[in-house]
Order: C-alpha cells, then structure tokens, then sequence
C-alpha cells in the first residue's frame, strides 16, 4: 500500500536526475515525521521555520534537509525524547521504521536530533526513476532553539501528506528577519540563505526589525550593544556581507537543493546580483513608508 503511495507522490515530483529523487524521497519521509509531530502535540509549544518550512508550507523551489523549530516561549527543559518516541512509533506503523538518536544536551539553547532510515529499497521499494543504492539511508535532522529571541510571531499552516495535520509556522515577516540575522551573524558561506533571501525580497515579504533586534542583541557580533535597527542599518551591513561573500563558493552550496531547471539561475549570482534584490527590499520598504504616510 505505501509502495503505491510513494509510487503516485514520485510521479507528482517527477525528478529529473538521481540527486532530485533523493530530495524528493527525503521530502516525502519529512512530511511523516512532521505529520506525526503534530499529532504529538509539538505544535502546542514550538513553531516549524527555516528553509524546510518554506519549502513544505510556502512552495518555495529549493530542497531542504533539516526540520527546524522554535519555542514559542524559553525553556531550557525542552527535550525531544517523548516527541521522538511518537515519530518512531507512528512510522514503524506505516512501514517506515527509523532509528533515533536524542542528542539534546542540558545547558545548550539549540537542542538536536537525528532521525535515519534504510526503509527505502529494504521494506519499501517504488518504481523508482533512477537507481538507487539500496542500502543509503535517509537522514533528518531535528533542531529547536529552546531559547529564541523574543517577538517572533505565527500562523497555523497545514500540510495535506500523509494525512491532513495542522502546525503552528512562524510567520514570513518573522522568518525574514531571522534570515537577515544569519547572513549578517554567520561565520561561513551558506548559499541556501542568500537563496531564501531572494526568494524573501522578490515576494515583498517586511522583515520584522524589532525581532531582528532582538536576534542581533542575543547572539552574533553585535551581541549584548543596543543597537537601533532601521532599514538603512540592515541595508549598510548587508552591502558590507555582500562584498564578502565567495559567490562561487555560495552556488556550490545551494546546486544540490535545487531542481535541475532551478540551477541555471544560479549564473546569475554575483554581488551585483544581490545588490539589486537589497535595493529592491529596501525600495519595497521605502513604498511601505510612504504608503502609510498619507491620511
């Protein structure tokens, strides 16, 4: 039976070389877990954002590996081991058994987990396009900040596969400005993130400055300064991160996530490329301004 579901889920997909399969066949393995995370009752107390929820939630084109989470409030006892138990309960149930690895540590606000799976080939085999090594295993990672910066604001969200699950998604505005935080704050290229940031830009999306604030204040090089965050400061120090930035470096990173008629944009990327989305953004933002000025 779930043979045939993953055979009907794969012709949807339709991928176009071996890479793809693997990202769409780790997608469909996201949509249990996070299924069975909702009917654990996550949703109650933590946000699905990141990359993997826009993808999932928004549509977005790239692929994602991990399912990130937030706390709706702080607590430093969070621990996904009971959460964990209902993942692998409900998938063995389906035909999909994983093995889990709690690594959730006292003390760290970002608590992680490891789901892994051998199903596909072994238990399950669909029809699939491309061969694949029967004994790969499919991995998810798990992370949740137990300690998030404060003002991040959500929605309910629905997935409709494997079965209809509501989950509390943070909202675009929210999820911006916390991907303004990562370009200014990490210490590597990371080329998914100036991909989500184009994807941001080009749908208009305002990032929530008061929680990039708080973000910038909590952890980063701006950590502990009282900074005032205007759209003229992130658009400063997103031209100074531009300049930096090994593009080469940058499409590397992101070309396996995306379908094959997604990457020939990735020629495109240079800094010139992405001073033309920051103006945009800030253009956008300007219109915003002016637009509430009038009586």
């Amino acid at each position: 039976m779930l043979d045939r579901v993953l055979n009907a889920r794969l012709r949807d997909y339709a991928p176009a070389n071996p890479v793809e399969q693997e990202n769409v066949l780790q997608e469909l393995m996201q949509h249990y877990v996070l299924s069975s995370l909702s009917r654990a009752g996550l949703f109650s107390e933590a946000m699905f954002h990141g990359g993997t929820c826009l993808r999932i939630v928004c549509g977005m084109n790239r692929f994602s590996e991990d399912l990130d989470f937030l706390l709706k409030r702080p607590n430093p006892h969070f621990r996904w081991q009971g959460y964990l138990e209902s993942v692998r309960k409900d998938c063995a149930q389906e035909g999909i058994p994983f093995e889990v690895r709690d690594k959730s540590q006292a003390g760290t606000a970002v608590q992680k987990a490891f789901l892994k799976t051998d199903s596909i080939g072994k238990i399950l085999v669909p029809d699939l396009p491309f061969e694949r090594y029967q004994a790969r295993k499919i991995r998810i990672k798990l992370e949740i900040d137990t300690n998030p910066p404060a003002g991040s604001t959500f929605t309910t969200s629905y997935i409709t596969f494997p079965v209809t699950s509501p989950m509390t998604t943070q909202s675009l505005e929210s999820g911006f400005a916390l991907k303004l935080h990562a370009l200014l704050c990490r210490s590597y290229v990371k080329g998914r993130d100036w991909y989500d940031f184009v994807w941001y830009a080009a749908r208009k999306t305002r990032p929530d400055l008061d929680l990039l604030r708080h973000a910038l204040h909590q952890q980063g090089p701006w950590a502990g300064q009282q900074i005032t965050v205007t759209m003229r400061w992130v658009q400063e120090n997103m031209e100074a991160a531009i300049r930096r930035i090994d593009w080469s470096a940058a499409r590397d990173d992101v070309q396996r996530f995306l379908p094959l008629r997604e990457q020939e944009g990735l020629r495109a990327w240079s800094a010139d490329f992405f001073f033309h989305h920051l103006a945009r953004m800030n253009d956008d933002a300007e219109e915003r301004t002016r637009r509430a000025a009038v009586p």
